[in-house]
């Protein structure tokens, strides 16, 4: 308990700003997803209470992900209804649990730094081209959108030009307005005194929007009308408000369409939030190291809460974790106070919240994504070489005009090409000896890792060697060699004869001549012949 309240100070300012980035993609993502805005507020706050404290991230924020959202969509119209919907998200927490146990985790260390590195600037830039339409004014597209092809037909390019038909002056005066508060927040005020570090700029730019549009007058230019404003349900009494929580209905448990439903939410839930984790360690000025078994294991949990209640599928989210870690965020107790502001705030004050423009809220994730996106990231992978910046471009370019999950695997196809192509370059090394009036005399060093990726490197080598070589085939660093190599070492051995070339193997154990059988250097069952 300890060492939760360690940093208390930062992290309660953190929550304040990560509850106000929430709030709205909360409700943008459960509208894009035809389910009632009040399911992504219930994913939201079990997201920050449940599994903020479950998990092992320090930084990591869950929540409803704009990228289930076109799912859930398809979802509930092939499920019929919500509550079998819930079901669905409910089994797919269950699933997400046998995950962890399973320690399917450790998938989430094998994406490349490029890819990582990649997507979070994708992200930070997706965030600025998304926020400007919501600072002028034009709000067609929902809060938390990250595709290129919006719900509403336009496209992430498209709606910048779009929005020049329906600026809102009011809302161009209080985003730019909002803009200048936080960074004169950042820049100078936080340098002079310790009380502008522990008031967030986000919540002196939020209270300017509140004076702002209960103080202008309706008919004015600058008047801001409630379409452009937060929109939390009000309800009218308690009855009401408990009535928003629904429950799922277990009688579809036989469904196979609900086990299909639940089986994919798992297994896109499970990649976007380890995506998340390794990205959110990444900008962890503490750098510490999620655990990602026990990450999968938080989330299931969450999900099936969520489910249980009425609430969206959850992930952790890159969004607001890097609004958390940008903020001063510390710990987990940042995660867990947004869940509680989230809870709250909707219950005490939503006629307040319901007053909040979005043009002040897209001031404070433009803030967030010039971050991620930051000019001297795009420097410094470029300074590290085209094994880096390729893959790391890639997913820039990838996840901007598709969506995460396409970018990601477009990055990660690429770095592994990389990869090969490596392998096929450094599976041997070739150290080739020729005397006057004598055979040629090549000696082949095998290295220290030989997996199928090695094969087509090593099979082309040794397909060169001339008729009457002397082969020097050194596997004493080898320290494991896969079966296909295995396999090409044998049959070369085999037709080597008929070719006049000798071997000679060189291993930890001695030297053999003309070896046939290399599993017994290897302790590999020898290979069975071909018939």
């Amino acid at each position: 308990m300890t060492s939760l309240f360690k940093y208390a100070g930062k992290d309660l300012s953190a929550s304040i700003v990560v509850f106000f980035v929430a709030l709205p993609l909360c409700l943008g993502i459960a509208l894009a997803s035809g389910a009632p805005l009040f399911s992504g507020l219930i994913a939201g706050i079990v997201g920050g209470i449940v599994v903020g404290s479950l998990s092992g991230s320090s930084v990591g924020v869950s929540g409803p992900a704009a990228g289930l959202a076109v799912i859930v969509l398809t979802a509930i119209g092939t499920l019929g209804t919500f509550e079998n919907f819930l079901l669905a998200v409910l089994i797919a927490g269950v699933i997400q649990i046998l995950f962890g146990v399973m320690k399917a985790g450790v998938i989430g260390y094998y994406f490349p730094s490029a890819v990582i590195k990649g997507m979070l600037a994708a992200i930070g830039i997706i965030i600025v081209l998304k926020q400007i339409p919501h600072a002028l004014g034009y709000d067609a597209d929902y809060e938390g959108d990250l595709s290129f092809v919006q719900p509403d037909g336009e496209n992430t390019f498209s709606a910048l030009i779009s929005m020049f038909q329906s600026l809102t002056p009011g809302a161009i005066v209080l985003s730019l307005s909002a803009l200048a508060i936080l960074i004169l927040w950042e820049k100078v005020l936080s340098k002079k005194h310790q009380i502008f570090k522990v008031f967030p700029g986000p919540l002196a730019a939020v209270i300017l929007g509140l004076v702002f549009t209960s103080l202008v007058p309706e008919g004015s230019v600058f008047f801001i009308e409630s379409s452009h404003l937060v929109n939390v349900p009000i309800p009218e009494n308690v009855e009401m408000f408990l009535g928003q929580f629904t429950l799922p209905n277990f009688g579809a448990i036989g469904m196979i369409e609900v086990w299909t439903v639940a089986f994919t939410l798992a297994v896109v839930a499970s990649l976007e939030t380890l995506l998340s984790v390794e990205a959110a360690d990444k900008i962890d000025p503490e750098k510490r190291v999620t655990p990602t078994n026990r990450e999968l294991f938080a989330q299931g949990a969450g999900n099936i809460i969520s489910g249980l209640i009425g609430g969206l599928p959850l992930t952790q989210v890159i969004v607001r974790s890097s609004a958390n870690v940008q903020s001063g965020g510390k710990s987990k107790l940042s995660t867990i106070v947004h869940g509680l502001l989230l809870l709250l705030s909707i219950i005490l004050i939503p006629r307040f919240l319901n007053k909040i423009p979005l043009a002040v809220l897209a001031a404070v994730l433009l803030m967030v994504g010039y971050k991620l996106a930051n000019p001297a990231l795009f420097k410094s992978m470029f300074r590290l070489g085209k094994s880096q910046f390729i893959p790391f471009m890639v997913t820039v370019l990838g996840v901007v005009f598709t969506d995460i999950l396409v970018g990601i695997g477009l990055g990660m196809s690429v770095a592994i090409i990389h990869i090969l192509i490596e392998n096929y370059r450094n599976s041997h090394f070739l150290h080739i000896e020729k005397e006057s009036g004598r055979e040629n005399h090549i000696t082949m060093t095998l290295a220290e890792e030989l997996s199928f990726l090695n094969k087509g490197a090593i099979l082309k080598e040794l397909s060169r060697l001339p008729e009457g070589t002397l082969l020097d085939l050194d596997v004493r660093k080898t320290i494991r060699m896969n079966y296909d190599v295995l396999e090409i070492l044998e049959d070369f051995s085999a037709k080597a004869k008929e070719r006049n070339i000798r071997i000679k193997l060189i291993s930890p154990t001695g030297v053999v001549e003309n070896p046939e059988k290399y599993s017994l250097f290897f302790g590999l069952p020898a290979p069975v012949p071909a018939h």
